[in-house]
């Protein structure tokens, strides 16, 4: 009896957990952004269209590095678990974009926790942060 017991528990918890948000969703869409340095996560994340805060996000960070120290940022970011996702167009200025993303659950703490780390990491290797964007799937209506 205990091991029908434990069997629907475990049943119970597996059917809960929602699927994992895959970084290479076709459906995803910026549900929230913030390119302006003087801008609050707080103030960005309450302003946002379309966030489902319970939800977990993509949240991506785009910076702007050297060439030459772009793998070097790419795997300092990764050992975090970020992943690097194809970027814009270069400018023509010696400074390559560089887009860093992963998975994560937004909230203001943290996404201001993250926003310091890469700026913090960009400046370390001679470039700045631009901004950051979340993406989550979008929603249907019912």
């Amino acid at each position: 009896m205990a091991t029908t017991r434990a069997a629907r528990l475990w049943q119970r918890l597996v059917r809960r957990r929602p699927a994992a948000l895959q970084l290479d969703r076709t459906d995803l869409e910026v549900v929230a952004s913030s390119f302006d340095d003087t801008e609050s996560c707080s103030a960005a994340l309450a302003r946002a269209t379309g966030l489902s805060a319970q939800a977990p996000a993509v949240l991506r960070h785009h910076l702007r590095i050297p060439a030459p120290h772009v793998e070097s940022v790419c795997a300092i970011a990764a050992q975090e678990g970020y992943a690097r996702a194809p970027a814009g167009a270069a400018s023509g200025d010696a400074l390559e974009p560089v887009v860093l993303q992963r998975v994560q659950q937004l909230d203001a703490l943290h996404c201001a926790q993250e926003r310091a780390r890469m700026a913090g990491l960009a400046q370390r290797h001679d470039g700045h942060a631009e901004g950051w964007d979340a993406l989550q799937p979008k929603r249907t209506p019912m």
